[in-house]
């Protein structure tokens, strides 16, 4: 069974982010990336298939800069087989990033596609469903838990209400939740290794896909600072306050 996983380059997670002083973005220059933590978790999802036999080959996908090179990189060093990187300077949205998916299973024909279920920089959570939607394939978002039987996957997920197991048929779509594994930490000799493995570079325009974007960012601004608490003498003051001020009851 091959699995694609879709791995994105996004600010580090311990980076405190800081928005452009003309607003026109986030500050990216000079600050450290990393692969989106729920995509880590997708990728030691896939690497767990084929340690258990599962999986017989695994191929890291990215889109964007030539910078991602490292992120695959690393997801080689973590044991992706192989890597692809799709390659445009165009700000990629959910929709783009989706197409460009969609004509790599065409090309590469995965029986599974496992992807974190958002990423941290827009906080989107749309490629995954409609990457399902544009292949027809199925689909089990928020994944917890994935057991493989006899060409089905048993899918715990995360709802609101606690968890829900679906069966769905190959080939299918699924996106990873925190809950689903602990990521391994990356060793010196892997990282040696990853060096020699493929890593395929292509263009939106080979695969027939027009990444221009849909959505236009206005402007970025920081969320308005907290105010600082007040103390009430009593809790008659304290429901004058939350109805006349706060006006929450």
């Amino acid at each position: 069974m091959k699995v694609l996983v879709s791995v994105k380059r996004v600010i580090d997670y311990n980076v405190k982010v800081r928005v452009k002083s003309d607003g026109t973005g986030v500050e990216t220059a000079n600050v450290k990336m990393s692969m989106n933590p729920f995509d880590e978790i997708a990728l030691e999802e896939a690497v767990r298939l084929k340690e258990a036999g599962i999986a017989t080959e695994i191929i890291a996908v990215s889109c964007g800069l030539q910078a991602c090179q490292e992120t695959l990189r690393t997801a080689l060093a973590i044991g992706a087989d192989r890597a692809i990187l799709v390659e445009s300077g165009e700000e990629l949205q959910p929709l783009a990033v989706a197409k460009i998916l969609k004509a790599i299973c065409q090309k590469e024909t995965p029986q599974l596609v496992i992807l974190g279920k958002q990423a941290i920089d827009d906080d989107s959570n749309q490629t995954g469903q409609m990457l399902a939607a544009l292949l027809g394939w199925s689909q089990a978002t928020f994944a917890s838990k994935i057991v493989m039987d006899k060409g089905k996957a048993v899918v715990t997920r995360e709802v609101d209400g606690g968890l829900e197991t679906i069966s769905i048929k190959l080939p299918a779509i699924v996106t990873t939740d925190l809950r689903l594994n602990e990521p391994r930490y990356v060793t010196l000799p892997n990282i040696m290794k990853a060096k020699k493995k493929p890593l395929e570079t292509l263009k939106p325009d080979a695969l027939g896909v027009d990444v221009a974007p849909r959505l236009q960012t206005i402007r970025v601004v920081e969320p308005p600072k907290r105010k600082a608490g007040v103390k009430v003498p009593d809790a008659k003051a304290l429901v004058d306050k939350l109805r006349n001020e706060a006006k929450v009851i």
